[in-house]
């Protein structure tokens, strides 16, 4: 890991490709925005604790609903557009039209994506990743910040009143799905 942190260093003007993800070593784990590689650290207890609660309720909504979209948890590839310098983990991914998914990953935008904020990753939470996705397509983004006990919800669909939809929520809060009506999830 000291030598890939060394060498990002010495290349900070090199482009990387989805080629130089795929070819870093098994366990290292790394996000590519623009051709630029963010090395991720393994997720703190809580990060884990909350991804797996959002992860099961939202299976068994899914489930309980004969839904045919797909859930999946990080690491998991998403592949936004057909460029070669974008490769995405977002922490929580459901995918509704199937013929997007390949062993490799998810190929164009997923229904629904939420992060959950690390320490290291809030600018690429906050800003980066949530113009990357609502412009290539995905419906819903929560970013979920443990730090600050809060949900921001975007939606990149409009709503009957032809707006947008943004939301804060506290922990505690039930947060309503906008691509499940009638669910909502409180987050905690």
């Amino acid at each position: 890991m000291d030598a890939l942190r060394k060498e990002e260093t010495y290349a900070k003007d090199k482009i990387y490709t989805i080629d130089d993800i795929e070819a870093l070593p098994e366990g290292v784990r790394a996000e590519l925005i623009d051709g630029k590689i963010y090395y991720m650290a393994t997720p703190s207890r809580t990060h884990q604790r909350i991804i797996g609660r959002l992860y099961q309720k939202i299976a068994n909504y899914i489930d309980g609903n004969n839904g045919e979209c797909e859930v999946y948890v990080a690491p998991f590839a998403v592949y936004l557009t057909d460029e070669a310098v974008n490769y995405y983990e977002p922490d929580i991914s459901v995918i509704c039209d199937i013929a997007k998914l390949d062993e490799k990953g998810c190929h164009g935008a997923p229904d629904w994506v939420i992060e959950i904020v690390s320490p290291n990753s809030k600018q690429r939470d906050y800003i980066k990743k949530m113009l990357k996705y609502g412009t290539a397509g995905v419906r819903e983004y929560w970013v979920v910040d443990p730090e600050k006990k809060r949900v921001l919800v975007y939606g990149f669909e409009k709503d009957a009143n032809d707006e947008y939809v943004f939301g804060e929520y506290a922990f505690g809060d039930e947060v309503p799905v906008g691509i499940y009506k009638g669910f909502s999830i409180k987050v905690e």
